[in-house]
């Protein structure tokens, strides 16, 4: 279990997410963030409640393209997160990736992907390369629910049970695949039960509670480290804003949304810490003004003041000829 200690580490970063999350928000609507943006309000005990039961930094880790929040719990600097959504230099992509495409090999974060389903094969190589050096990581792959349509879901699942891969593929259920209601576009709703006829071990938990998710993840991230093959880990989950910036969110109705913003996994941690003795609401609003700051007076600021690539560079990352 996670100590109390620890409890109150996990929150400050999960309130850390919500805040950069919904700082992207803001400056995307002020036309300084372009192109797409995927946001993860309300899902965040997914995430890093997973990553703590892990080894961030040290594990692979690869996702698609609501991807901010993963880089960050893997060690990536909030700055220059910020900055590559801005699209400058400075950012970990070097301004040339933007929302989708955040990197940082340094804290072997692999990437997020615009491709859904692409990540499934990739993870699939990021664990066999372990499993021929010999070493004691394990590839983490996160995607969302309607990824596990793609063919590369299948292809994947075969291959990684097949060669006994130490991969945690984490899906983030959160019911929609863009505006579509999962049980419209899949016929077995419950995602973990689909990994069965490759003899994957899975399970499938509560997304919203961080405690939860990490007695689960632990239990998945021990099975593939001890090489006991791969692992299908399903967290129910909700996203509080839409897919994308361009989603109006009619397809779902505000009651269905309230019940949701209930099982807030902030409000659930928060309030456990309340009820325990170990915290109190005064240090949990001190806390998120300290966040409040830090991301207005450094994270925005640093991303803001940050050069643009140069025009002459254009093609200074590019493979090919």
């Amino acid at each position: 279990m996670l100590s109390t200690q620890d409890k109150k580490r996990v929150l400050r970063e999960m309130v850390l997410a919500r805040r950069f999350e919904e700082r992207c928000y803001q400056a995307y609507m002020e036309r300084k963030i372009g192109g797409f943006l995927h946001l993860y309000p309300g899902q965040e005990a997914c995430a890093i409640g997973v990553m703590e039961a892990a080894r961030p930094g040290f594990d692979y880790v690869i996702t698609g393209y609501r991807d901010h929040v993963h880089a960050i719990k893997c060690g990536s600097d909030p700055k220059a997160v910020m900055a590559e959504l801005y699209g400058k230099e400075t950012g970990c992509s070097k301004g040339r990736g933007g929302s989708m495409h955040i990197f940082d090999v340094a804290n072997r974060f692999m990437g997020g992907y615009a491709l859904v389903g692409g990540p499934f094969p990739l993870a699939a190589g990021m664990a066999k390369a372990i499993q021929m050096k010999g070493g004691d990581e394990i590839a983490i792959c996160f995607l969302g629910d309607s990824a596990n349509n793609q063919g590369t879901f299948h292809e994947t699942m075969n291959m990684a049970a097949l060669w006994n891969l130490p991969v945690l593929f984490i899906c983030e259920n959160n019911l929609y695949g863009i505006g579509t209601a999962l049980h419209r576009s899949t016929a077995v709703t419950d995602q973990y039960k689909r990994v069965c006829s490759y003899g994957i071990e899975s399970d499938q938990c509560d997304g919203q509670d961080i405690d939860v998710v990490f007695e689960h993840a632990k239990k998945a991230v021990e099975h593939v480290r001890s090489r006991k093959g791969p692992y299908f880990l399903e967290l129910m989950t909700y996203r509080f804003r839409g897919h994308s910036m361009s989603d109006s969110r009619g397809y779902r109705t505000r009651e269905e949304e309230e019940q949701w913003k209930e099982r807030d996994p902030i409000n659930i941690l928060r309030d456990r810490l309340i009820a325990e003795g170990g915290y109190t609401q005064a240090e949990f609003e001190a806390m998120e003004k300290e966040i409040d700051a830090y991301i207005e007076n450094e994270v925005i600021r640093f991303a803001e003041e940050s050069p643009e690539p140069r025009v002459e560079e254009l093609t200074r990352y590019v493979l090919a000829d």
